[in-house]
């Protein structure tokens, strides 16, 4: 499979989950840590830390390290990418019937 299907793949595989959603619906309000996020989201630490990875490597989230706690916030590049895949993805091709 070439890159760009990868790329793809893990741009939809990290709005295909109920948990990474609720994840970025918290993220929306701004910059958030782990700890923060753990307050609002129904799952463990370790159960996080695998959704927030997967929401990083697609690009729709970016992480800083402060201290003992990462920083996470919707990426501006990685959504605006996201959004033009969905268009792309669903959209016609002219002189399609």
């Amino acid at each position: 499979m070439d890159d760009n299907f990868h790329s793809q793949l893990g741009i939809l595989k990290a709005f295909s989950d109920e948990t990474r959603l609720r994840v970025l619906e918290q993220l929306r309000d701004g910059e958030k840590s782990a700890c923060d996020l753990l307050e609002h989201i129904d799952c463990l630490q370790s159960g996080l830390s695998y959704h927030m990875k997967i929401l990083v490597e697609s690009g729709v989230v970016e992480s800083r390290p402060k201290g003992k706690w990462t920083y996470y916030k919707i990426s501006e590049e990685g959504s605006a990418y996201a959004l033009a895949l969905i268009q792309q993805l669903t959209s016609v091709s002219k002189g399609q019937v």
